[in-house]
């Protein structure tokens, strides 16, 4: 595990940034606040800054469940399935479909009974402050070997 603070989370979207392809998922594990969304915010915000294109609101998909993050030819789902209780919500979501040209981020993927096979897993744990945090990585498929020994 690794230590950072929220401060440092550009740093570590910075560096997924450089593997990330159209077809991959990131899972955001973690207990409520401790930094799902904003990782998600900050690896959105890298994308269309590295495209190229105007920055946008990119707010928790609590309510909603969903939002979408067109970026140039390509698209950012970001999903929360917080609320969720049943399989069948999340199959409704139809969340294996349109997976090409497509990275999804999913908030609270542990609901999820099919997994991706190109994903990257962050789980994010408070420490005994609210400002100091860990972070574990483990990645499956192309992710099976990514490494960041510090963020």
């Amino acid at each position: 595990m690794l230590k950072y603070n929220l401060s440092q989370i550009d740093n570590l979207s910075k560096k997924i940034l450089s593997k990330i392809y159209k077809t991959d998922c990131i899972y955001l594990f973690g207990e409520l606040g401790s930094g799902k969304t904003t990782f998600a915010r900050s690896l959105i915000h890298q994308l269309q800054e590295k495209n190229k294109i105007h920055k946008t609101e990119v707010l928790s998909p609590t309510f909603n469940l969903l939002h979408e993050y067109q970026i140039k030819s390509f698209k950012v789902l970001h999903y929360d399935f917080y609320r969720l209780k049943k399989n069948k919500e999340i199959e409704q979501l139809a969340i294996d479909e349109n997976s090409k040209n497509v990275i999804k981020i999913i908030e609270w993927p542990e609901k999820i009974k099919r997994k991706n096979t190109n994903r990257l897993e962050i789980t994010l744990h408070y420490e005994t402050d609210i400002e100091s945090r860990k972070i574990k990585l483990k990645g499956f498929g192309k992710w099976k070997n990514f490494k960041i020994d510090a963020i």
